[in-house]
């Protein structure tokens, strides 16, 4: 067995008094948190009253959380509804298991209430809070390292997690060590996050390109990092189901990317027709179109 670079936890929450507080619970929230700041602050920088992020996102953060719960409940059924499974047990948030897939669905339908509520572009908002996103993304994965969940294959490696035996697979109940998914991914969003506000900054990205781009980028990370997972999860023709939506997900983004670009490439005027502005006479921050 390696010397494990990073060990788990010894707890996953600590108690306020009569209060429990869930490490995996409290890093969704700073997650989330930091997906607003950096959304609020391109917002602002893009000529938008930044409070409208955070405005949007009372809806889209709800929507969102649902959606990645459901998400996951149908792709991992089985303790929830299989044979010995608790139906219950699918309300339970804070003991982990969402899916970014339907965190991502779910949030754009509430973002889309909120923009609409707001009076802005749902492509302007996506294009702000793009690489916010992956921050919180970056900052979230870390509850997976309080559950001990989603890790990777048995490793020796010198940075692979130690796993206690209440958390190994019953496959390997032996092996200590295991690839750390949860920081390979980590850190794969910190880079989408810092390719997207890059990328925005050279070639002004609109028009819901920065949020196609980091949909692109994500989804090559999150194929091979799932590759590694060894966590129950339906199989199609040798592949994850994640990995399937991932390659689906790509290929949407791409080609949004490329049509879009050529589209914009193609037109004149403003570069950024969907940036926020103060409509006359309205009152509204919002974009024009």
């Amino acid at each position: 067995m390696s010397l494990a670079f990073l060990p788990s936890p010894s707890v996953g929450e600590i108690h306020l008094g009569p209060l429990p507080l869930r490490g995996y619970s409290l890093m969704l929230i700073l997650g989330i948190a930091a997906a607003i700041w950096l959304g609020g602050r391109r917002w602002a920088a893009r000529g938008g009253e930044r409070t409208v992020v955070t405005d949007i996102s009372l809806w889209a953060v709800p929507f969102g959380v649902v959606g990645a719960r459901v998400y996951h409940v149908i792709t991992s059924s089985g303790p929830y509804f299989g044979e010995g499974g608790d139906p219950v047990k699918a309300l339970y948030v804070w003991d982990g298991g969402i899916g970014i897939w339907g965190a991502i669905a779910g949030g754009a339908v509430g973002a889309w209430i909120g923009c609409r509520r707001k009076g802005v572009a749902l492509s302007a908002y996506a294009d702000a809070v793009a690489p916010g996103i992956a921050l919180g993304q970056a900052v979230g994965r870390w509850g997976n390292w309080f559950n001990q969940e989603l890790y990777g294959r048995a490793s020796t490696l010198p940075w692979a997690l130690e796993i206690d035996p209440e958390h190994r697979p019953a496959t390997t109940p032996d092996l200590a060590t295991y690839h750390p998914t949860f920081l390979y991914e980590s850190l794969w969003c910190l880079g989408v996050a810092g390719l997207v506000l890059w990328a925005d900054r050279r070639f002004r990205l609109d028009r819901g390109r920065a949020f196609a781009l980091y949909a692109a980028a994500y989804t090559v990370g999150r194929f091979w990092i799932e590759y590694l997972r060894v966590d129950e999860a339906h199989h199609i023709l040798g592949l994850r189901l994640n990995d399937w939506t991932a390659l689906l997900v790509f290929a949407g983004a791409v080609t949004y990317l490329v049509t879009a670009t050529r589209r914009t490439s193609g037109s004149h005027g403003d570069a950024r027709p969907d940036r926020p502005r103060q409509r006359v006479g309205v009152g509204v921050t919002g974009p024009e179109n």
